[in-house]
């Protein structure tokens, strides 16, 4: 299709009903405006490209289970409608460029995928390391051309990265691969990318979420081949919105603070003879106890303490959902919350103590909410965003009071979206 087909189409309103599925009926007219937008990005970045095709991948809300998932245990997740879109034109000159409104073109040539340490925490060691992915399948790559425009705020908690990952792995696998690696192997291939050639050692949820798409229970016990469970379940005809508020702190330069935590749960899972403390029982780990003093220091076992009851909680989470048990709930994600801040330690960064907008976000909420609902951290924490399950009777003076403190914007109300990384055309 080309630009001028697409935005014929895009006027005529034959989008319509897959903006209504990805975004809501009530942001139709907003998604119209930002596809014409982006549209016409890229026919002034790459005028020469006439011939397109239009991807999206969602953000990702954490429900329960906070940095469980690099342990192998257990979370409980949804995709939402906060997206980054791409289009792209294809190319046979083996280079992949990539551009957005926040991003100058940066470029990849496909004949050199090694990991570069000088390329690390870039835009450009993502894409090399997807590439470097598919290739290590013996799956064709080619190049391409992208504008790309994000919805998901960068440093918010809602993982803009993994829906990054997440698009350009599609893209490769729909166009090169003719989808046969499909959602679980694109988000492996992203968090390889990630790890390796990004340097952030992260688990699988993100971009897992961010890939299949839909409100999940996911058990990470075989990371080759994770558990996943579709939850059929809607907090809006109960009566509850979901609320992120980003506290305006950036996630920026806390890449130390993300890594330290699977570092330091490693350490005691080590200890103890495992890899991983998913492989270890919580009863043998408390046994052990003096032992492990001798050689991990207190944090290393605060997080550990954190990992066996927070992992437990997301699969009761996803119980007490399925028996449509709201109050149950609502005590495990405030049980979360308190873990992630005493044991976890994840509401700042121990490099700038005096800054902790996390815990003052969550201490203004529990007084807005003075009871009702729940709130914890969300996401990988440090900075960004908390997360409050608000009444719906009262959602609009959480939104009102919440951006009296943090900023006009700084509260949303999140949908959830059932489609993972997808092909718009």
């Amino acid at each position: 299709m080309t630009i001028y087909e697409f935005i014929n189409k895009l006027n005529s309103g034959g989008f319509d009903e897959q903006f209504a599925r990805l975004y809501g009926r009530n942001n139709i007219l907003a998604q119209h405006i930002r596809y014409m937008s982006a549209a016409e990005n890229f026919s002034k970045i790459y005028p020469e490209c006439d011939d397109i095709q239009v991807f999206s991948a969602s953000g990702r809300t954490e429900i329960g289970g906070n940095h469980t998932d690099h342990q192998h245990g257990c979370v409980l997740a949804a995709a939402v409608s906060l997206d980054m879109i791409a289009f792209v034109a294809f190319n046979t000159d083996g280079v992949i460029r990539f551009s957005s409104a926040e991003c100058p073109e940066c470029t990849v040539h496909l004949d050199d995928l090694s990991v570069k340490e000088d390329e690390k925490e870039t835009t450009e060691a993502l894409i090399r390391g997807i590439a470097a992915g598919f290739a290590g399948l013996d799956t064709s790559i080619g190049g391409f051309s992208v504008f790309a425009d994000s919805s998901v705020p960068v440093g918010s908690g809602l993982s803009s990265s993994a829906a990054f990952e997440v698009l350009i792995g599609t893209i490769i696998d729909t166009h090169y691969n003719g989808g046969q690696a499909g959602a679980v192997e694109i988000a492996q291939i992203g968090q390889y990318a990630e790890n390796v050639y990004f340097g952030k050692a992260s688990g699988l949820m993100d971009q897992l979420v961010s890939s299949v798409g839909g409100f999940s229970f996911i058990d990470f016990e075989d990371t080759d081949s994770p558990a996943v469970e579709k939850i059929d379940f809607d907090f809006a005809k109960l009566g509850y919105s979901i609320c992120i508020t980003n506290t305006g702190s950036s996630h920026a330069d806390l890449s130390d603070d993300y890594s330290a935590i699977s570092r330091e749960m490693k350490h005691v899972a080590n200890e103890l003879g495992c890899e991983y403390l998913r492989e270890v029982s919580e009863e043998e780990f408390y046994e052990k106890l003096p032992d492990l003093r001798k050689v991990c220091n207190d944090r290393e076992l605060l997080r550990a303490f954190h990992f066996f009851a927070d992992s437990e909680r997301a699969a009761l989470e996803a119980q007490a959902l399925r028996k449509g048990d709201t109050e149950e709930f609502f005590e495990l994600v405030n049980a979360s919350g308190a873990s992630s801040a005493e044991l976890l330690q994840n509401l700042y960064s121990p490099k700038d103590p005096t800054s902790q907008s996390l815990t003052l976000a969550v201490a203004v909420s529990k007084r807005i909410l003075g009871g009702s609902g729940a709130v914890r951290v969300h996401g990988g924490g440090f900075a960004g965003t908390i997360q409050a399950f608000v009444p719906t009777y009262t959602v609009r003076d959480y939104i009102s009071e919440m951006e009296r403190i943090f900023g006009i914007g700084s509260c949303t109300v999140l949908n959830i979206r059932q489609d993972g990384g997808t092909m718009i055309i």
